[in-house]
C-alpha cells in the first residue's frame, strides 16, 4: 500500500500591521461605514481629503544659508464648519499622517458635536535643532505659503506637537499684516494676551479626567485611589498627573522620550515638574525606580493613559496591557488589530476622537471669544468643557448600545454619522 505523505500545514503568521495612520484612519472609518450602511458614493467621499496642499518653506538659516522645508496643510471635511486642526513640527512628518490626523479631527469635533470640520498641518523638521529665530521665520514663511487655505471662516490651526502658543501668535501677526486687518480668531491656543482663552492650557487634560470619571463609573471603578500610568509628560500628560492626583487618584508611573519612573506610593506631580524642567526627563527621579516606555505599557494598573504619539500600541504588546481602562490622550496611539485584542481581552478603551476632545473644544470657546471680541472666566470654560465631555460620553454610550459595537466604533459610528448627514443635507454643488 502507497504511503502517503502529508505536507505539512503552513504555520499561521499574525497578520502584519500596516502602521500608516491615513490608512487606519480609512480602515476605522470603514469599520463605522458599514454599521451606518452609508451610500458608495457618500462612504468615498467622506474617507477622502477634500484638498491637500503641500508647500516649499524657504527659511534663511543663522548660518546665513538657506534651506528648504517641505510643509502641509489638509483639510479632510469641513461639512460642519471650518476646517480646525493643529500644526505639528517633527522630523518624522508626512503627508499620510497629516492626512490621517485631519480625518481624525473630523470625528473628533463631530464626536463632541461642535461646528468644526477636519484640518492638520505639519512641517518636515527637527525644532530641537533650530533656534528661536528659525522657527520664526519657518514659521512666517509657511503661512505665507498656505494663506489661502487659512482664515476664520476657513481653517483654523492649533498648536500640536513642538508648536505652543507662541508659534500660533507668529501665525496670528502674519495672517493679519498680509490681510491688512487684525484676525485673532485664525489660530487658537494663543497667547492669553492676545485673545488665548483661560484654561486652553489644561483643556485637553481637564477634558480627559472629565472622560476617564465617566469610564469609571461605567466599569464600577473608583477613581479614588485607583492606579494610574501615563506615557508621555508633556503638557497633557503633567496637567492630567496633577488633575488626577486632585481627585485623590495615585499616579505610580509617568515617562518622556528618555524612559521613565515608577512609585507605588504614588508621583507627586508637582515635584515630578520641577525635576523635569531641571534636568529635561523625568529618569532618576529622587524616590522612583525606573522602567522604560515598554514596561509602563504593560503595568497592572487600573488606568493606562498613553500621551505620547500614535502606534504605541500594536500587535507586538496589545496582549501584555494589564489596565482595566485604556484612556488615549494621544492622536492614533492603538493600532486596529491592537484594539481588536484589547476588546476581547476585555480591556476598555476610550478612544482618541473622544478622550483628547477637551484641546479642540476649548479651542472652540476661543474661537466665540474672539469673534465675539469677549472673554470667558476660566471658571466658565472649565464648566462648559466638562459639560460637553460628559455629554459627549453618554452620546457614545448609547450608540455602542444601539450599534451593539464597542465603545471605539460607536464613538467612530456616531462621529461619522454626523458629518454623513451634514454633508447629506447641504447637498453636493452644482
Amino acid at each position: 500500500m502507497a504511503t502517503v505523505t502529508r505536507a505539512p500545514l503552513p504555520t499561521r503568521m499574525p497578520p502584519r500591521e500596516d502602521l500608516n495612520p491615513f490608512h487606519i484612519a480609512q480602515l476605522q472609518f470603514d469599520m463605522a461605514a458599514e454599521f451606518l450602511k452609508l451610500d458608495p458614493a457618500l462612504r468615498q467621499l467622506l474617507r477622502t481629503p477634500r484638498r491637500v496642499l503641500e508647500v516649499a518653506v524657504p527659511v534663511e538659516m543663522d548660518n546665513g544659508q538657506t534651506r528648504i522645508f517641505t510643509g502641509y496643510r489638509v483639510h479632510h471635511n469641513v461639512a460642519r464648519g471650518p476646517g480646525k486642526g493643529g500644526l505639528r513640527y517633527h522630523p518624522n512628518v508626512s503627508l499620510d499622517e497629516v492626512k490621517g490626523l485631519a480625518a481624525w479631527m473630523s470625528w473628533k469635533c463631530a464626536t463632541v458635536n461642535i461646528p468644526f470640520g477636519g484640518a492638520k498641518g505639519g512641517v518636515i523638521c527637527d525644532p530641537k535643532r533650530m533656534s528661536k529665530g528659525e522657527l520664526e521665520r519657518m514659521t512666517r514663511r509657511y503661512v505665507c505659503e498656505i494663506l489661502p487655505l487659512i482664515g476664520p471662516e476657513i481653517d483654523i490651526p492649533a498648536p500640536d506637537v513642538y508648536t505652543d502658543s507662541q508659534t500660533m501668535a507668529w501665525i496670528m501677526d502674519t495672517y493679519s499684516a498680509l490681510v491688512g486687518h487684525a484676525a485673532p480668531a485664525v489660530v487658537t491656543g494663543k497667547p492669553i494676551s492676545l485673545g488665548g482663552s483661560q484654561g486652553r492650557k489644561e483643556a485637553t487634560a481637564r477634558g480627559l479626567v472629565a472622560v476617564a470619571e465617566e469610564a469609571c463609573k461605567l466599569k464600577r471603578i473608583p477613581l479614588r485611589s485607583a492606579t494610574i500610568a501615563i506615557q508621555g509628560f508633556g503638557n497633557v500628560g503633567s496637567s492630567a498627573c496633577r488633575l488626577f492626583t486632585e481627585r485623590k487618584a495615585k499616579v505610580v508611573a509617568i515617562s518622556d522620550s528618555r524612559g521613565g519612573v515608577y512609585s507605588g506610593r504614588g508621583i507627586d506631580p508637582l515635584r515630578a515638574c520641577r525635576y523635569k524642567d531641571r534636568t529635561g526627563t523625568v529618569v532618576g527621579m529622587p524616590g522612583t525606580s525606573r522602567l522604560s516606555n515598554d514596561e509602563l505599557l504593560a503595568l497592572k494598573c487600573d488606568i493606562l493613559i498613553p500621551a505620547a504619539l500614535e502606534n504605541v500600541i500594536t500587535l507586538a504588546n496589545a496582549d501584555q496591557v494589564k489596565a482595566r481602562i485604556l484612556i488615549e490622550a494621544a492622536n492614533g496611539p492603538t493600532t486596529p488589530h491592537a484594539d481588536e485584542v484589547l476588546h476581547r481581552r476585555g480591556i476598555f478603551a476610550v478612544p482618541d476622537i473622544l478622550a483628547n476632545a477637551g484641546g479642540v473644544t476649548v479651542s472652540y470657546f476661543e474661537w466665540v471669544q474672539n469673534r465675539q471680541s469677549y472673554s470667558w472666566t476660566e471658571s466658565e470654560v472649565n464648566s462648559q468643557l466638562e459639560a460637553i465631555m460628559r455629554r459627549a460620553f453618554a452620546d457614545v454610550v448609547s450608540a455602542m448600545q444601539k450599534y451593539h459595537a464597542h465603545f471605539r466604533q460607536a464613538a467612530h459610528i456616531l462621529a461619522i454619522g454626523r458629518v454623513a448627514e451634514a454633508a447629506t443635507t447641504r447637498g453636493f454643488f452644482p
